[in-house]
């Protein structure tokens, strides 16, 4: 068991890469020594508040410097950061905050009006630190609260606290399809899973740990597209730091613009670009050939997506502004890293949802028994080695996905693959619980989906089931265009001539955009609400 401490790590690192940059955002640099004093501040102070050993330090803002920090802060103070998704309304966010039992509270001042209305409901946090983009923001009417600026500002002696690899960090499940759930991670098994760069295995030691960074050929610098709040953005962003690389943000937190982010890998020569599968790299793509040549993207190394399937259309379509790099597709949750990944290069492509295996990946029945590994069958992914310990106040559930199987431990967050004629390999149908049970078959939205998004005139769509008198549900799709007509017929055609007709949509509806969240994923609570509103279906 890996009992390295983030911490631990990252001030390793900046011994290290001292006068190097840690954090990039716009015209705003921070340089690894920056990093290290500005944390130690924030550190102390949180821990001045009473925070005691494992506290909760719930951090609510857009992508900033500050929330890179406030996570490394929560760590050297040996208590726990808790991400919170800032587009929750009040009960949503009361009910997070309540449920982490968040005692410190790191807040952009544009989230300040509604953590006051919730703050009166919630008797345990002790302070509340505003990320303020002037310094002259008045934090008056919010109890315990201080300016984050002048906290990192003002030198503090680092906390004297006892620090392990059992010591903790949340990460919050998005709840698309239900309530926020609190995954559990011990920091010696993040480590495992993200300090060796997300590839390589991790050193066991800080001393084997210091030669990985002091070996690394080249500092990296990895832009990042989605929220920090998202495990996409949050676990990349560990990746580029535990390497002692610098994380890149968008100037603009506030939006994805495709424009602003190749601007951005232009000027700041990201050899790294971290993104949500099609939501993102479609309109990269339009930008880039809209533009011919404009943007240099030579710089790039590789490009990562997770969360959403990428279509290979899209990918080969970026290959053509830089046939150099890797496009890295990978297969994994917020409950489980590791459970397969695609590679394509201009050399050689892999087509669409397609994973190899790896050594620690099996399929389980719904009973949670493991399945043969032959052609064909079909199952939930479950990987083992350094995983989650469990959902925070929630045993039946971590039960349910947290098992003991062959002598060791898997990780079943519920996604659903089958496994193709070589064996090797395996095909991701998607999350078991949207999928929809149609006439007595199980369809995958993100099967339909894919099919439906390259059917000339679609932008986005989400597929989700309705209450349908002769089928049980009804497969819908919610459909936003390219400015134009959609030819419905055609696009029923187009589905039918790919995958069997049970699977073909009973309903179209069209929006103007799609509902997804920040970080490209689709939200089906608001969809499903929608199509129905649409179709005049009352459950």
């Amino acid at each position: 068991m890996n009992d390295i401490n983030l911490a631990d790590a990252f001030e390793l690192i900046a011994e290290i890469r001292g006068d190097e940059l840690a954090v990039i955002q716009g015209s705003r640099r921070l340089r690894w020594r920056d990093v290290d004093r500005r944390t130690r501040n924030l550190a102390a102070w949180m821990k001045e508040q009473g925070a005691g050993h494992q506290a909760k330090v719930a951090i609510y803002s857009y992508n900033t410097p500050a929330y890179l920090e406030s996570v490394a802060a929560a760590f050297r103070a040996s208590l726990i950061p808790v991400n919170v998704n800032y587009r929750y309304r009040e009960d949503e966010l009361r009910y997070l905050l309540d449920n982490s039992d968040a005692e410190i509270i790191v807040v952009h001042e544009e989230f300040v009006p509604l953590l006051t209305q919730v703050l009166k409901d919630l008797r345990g946090v002790r302070a509340v630190a505003v990320i303020a983009d002037h310094d002259d923001f008045d934090v008056s009417g919010l109890p315990g609260a201080a300016l984050y600026e002048r906290i990192v500002a003002e030198d503090r002696e680092a906390p004297n606290v006892t620090r392990s690899g059992d010591d903790l960090l949340f990460l919050y499940t998005g709840g698309t399809t239900g309530m926020p759930k609190g995954v559990m991670w011990r920091q010696g098994d993040l480590f495992a899973r993200l300090g060796g760069g997300g590839v390589a295995p991790a050193a066991t030691n800080l001393e084997d740990h210091r030669q990985v960074v002091i070996n690394q050929p080249a500092q990296s610098r990895l832009l990042l597209g989605p929220p920090l709040m998202h495990g996409t953005g949050w676990f990349t962003s560990l990746i580029c730091w535990l390497t002692g690389g610098a994380v890149i943000l968008l100037p603009n937190p506030r939006r994805f613009d495709a424009v602003e982010m190749l601007r951005t890998i232009q000027e700041d020569r990201a050899t790294g670009v971290t993104i949500v599968g099609d939501p993102f790299a479609k309109p990269m793509v339009k930008a880039l050939e809209a533009a011919a040549g404009q943007y240099d993207i030579s710089s790039l190394v590789i490009m990562m997506s997770s969360g959403v399937m990428w279509s290979q259309e899209t990918k080969q379509r970026l290959l053509a502004h830089n046939d150099k790099m890797i496009l890295l597709d990978a297969l994994g949750s917020s409950e489980a890293i590791g459970m397969g990944t695609s590679l394509t290069t201009a050399a050689g492509t892999v087509h669409t949802g397609k994973f190899t295996i790896t050594d620690t990946t099996r399929l389980f029945d719904a009973d949670l028994n493991i399945l043969e590994s032959k052609a064909g069958a079909r199952g939930m992914v479950g990987v083992s080695g350094p995983q989650p310990i469990g959902y925070y106040k929630d045993p039946e559930k971590s039960a349910r996905t947290f098992v003991e199987a062959e002598g060791r431990r898997f990780s079943i967050p519920g996604d659903w693959a089958e496994i193709n004629e070589d064996g090797a390999s395996l095909t991701l149908l998607g999350r078991g619980s949207v999928c929809i049970n149609t006439g007595g078959e199980k369809v995958f939205p993100e099967e339909v989906e894919e099919v439906i998004k390259r059917f000339d005139g679609v932008r986005d769509a989400v597929v989700v089931g309705v209450p349908d008198e002769r089928w049980g549900e009804a497969i819908t799709a919610v459909v936003s265009t390219q400015g134009r007509d959609l030819d419905e017929k055609g696009l029923l055609e187009h589905v039918k001539a790919q995958l069997a007709g049970f699977k073909c949509p009973k309903h179209i509806v069209h929006v103007d955009e799609v509902y997804r969240s920040p970080a490209g994923k689709a939200d089906f609570k608001q969809t499903r609400k929608t199509a129905l509103e649409a179709l005049g279906i009352a459950e």
